[in-house]
């Protein structure tokens, strides 16, 4: 090129070996973040088939409730039905759980219970239909023979594997080209989906529902997991007073804090686990955060204004509140992580699969297969049906 007397700071882009201005930094905005896979940690274990089991088990349950609309005295009424007579033994004694009198289990036909009234000098207490019974234990007599065998039965569970692929393909062309930003297309690809289907596996871990029929699967007929909402049977509280028990006191759509500590003790009654996590959407996290403003205080000093709740502290559990866009925005999580594991098949955790090349190109799939192992669900909650606005 002849000479212009020109400097190449004041030449512009009239020089044309001047190389362009291109950041070699590649940007993304698109969410990929995983905070509940991440909370949850790699499993210690692989699923082994396609269809992945686990056993469960309980105690024999020391509770039931009255099931009798027909008591006519409720304070002379020595005979009542209940709603599960086999849970009962003669010499028991039992107490309705907001009742301070003490009963006695002196008879039992089916489901129908005869009793002492005013056990060891208690009071006698009205009796109502569906309040629950606590039993407190049972005295056996002395010299007498063993009491029937009694034992709770194991139960299997189950959920299904689903595989979890995107396709990669580069030409060669563009295999050989130097790249802006970065040194190998391939590879850079194989990021790219991988990031995705690690997405899709959180939101089919919190959303994902098997199908109702044939669920295992076939050539025709895909194969997906259940994931933990649609698991949650048992504690599943609707918004307002509807979805809590009577007398609890939870009476709206806004969600609150009386409403996590009530569905937090009542899924400490029922069970030995601990809830440890608290998994919600940005609405209602912001619906947490609100819990504390009416706490705080700032001094003249302070620039800094906070308005985070990442650890919810009560009498049931040590909790931390976790993000997820996945999660549906009218709904909270109460988890206990313990319980839950996010396993592949065996062999079968994301990878790249190299297929052969039909022309001139580099192709392959990311792939990966796994599954939800959610135990004791009745250990979980559900919030849900909360207002979003």
């Amino acid at each position: 090129m002849p000479f212009t007397g020109k400097a190449t700071y004041s030449a512009g882009s009239s020089l044309p070996e001047l190389v362009e201005d291109v950041s070699d930094i590649i940007s993304i905005v698109s969410p990929f973040e995983t905070p509940l896979l991440n909370h949850l940690g790699d499993p210690q274990r692989s699923a082994t088939s396609t269809v992945h089991e686990w056993l469960e088990d309980s105690l024999l349950p020391n509770t039931d409730s009255i099931q009798d609309p027909l008591i006519s005295a409720p304070l002379a009424d020595t005979t009542f039905t209940v709603g599960n007579g086999n849970r009962f033994k003669v010499g028991d004694q039992i107490q309705v759980v907001t009742s301070r009198e003490v009963m006695f289990v002196t008879g039992i036909s089916g489901n129908d219970l005869t009793v002492v009234r005013g056990y060891g000098g208690t009071v006698a207490e009205n009796l109502v239909d569906d309040s629950s019974i606590r039993i407190l234990g049972n005295a056996a007599l002395e010299g007498d023979d063993a009491p029937a065998a009694r034992f709770t039965s194991r139960v299997r569970r189950s959920n299904y594997t689903q595989i979890f692929t995107s396709s990669v393909e580069v030409s060669g062309s563009q295999v050989a080209s130097k790249q802006i930003g970065l040194s190998d297309e391939l590879d850079y690809q194989k990021q790219e989906r991988l990031r995705e289907l690690i997405r899709d596996l959180e939101n089919c871990v919190i959303n994902g529902v098997a199908a109702s029929t044939n669920p295992e699967g076939g050539a025709s007929m895909r194969r997906t997991m259940q994931g933990i909402i649609p698991y949650i049977q048992t504690n599943v509280f609707a918004n307002g007073a509807g979805g809590f028990p009577s007398g609890t006191g939870v009476g709206t759509d806004q969600l609150t804090e009386d409403q996590i500590n009530t569905a937090l003790r009542l899924i400490w009654d029922q069970s030995s686990g601990s809830i440890d996590t608290i998994l919600v959407g940005g609405f209602q996290k912001r619906r947490i955060n609100s819990f504390i403003t009416s706490g705080r205080g700032y001094d003249e000093s302070s620039t800094r204004f906070r308005d985070l709740v990442s650890t919810y502290e009560s009498d049931f559990g040590v909790c931390r509140v976790v993000l997820s866009r996945w999660v549906p925005q009218d709904t909270v999580l109460l988890l206990d992580s313990s319980r839950i594991d996010a396993l592949p098949l065996t062999g079968r955790s994301f990878g790249f699969k190299k297929l052969a090349s039909t022309g001139d190109s580099e192709s392959g799939q990311v792939i990966g297969e796994y599954t939800v192992e959610l135990r004791n669900e009745l250990g979980h909650g559900i919030i849900r049906g909360l207002s979003t606005s």
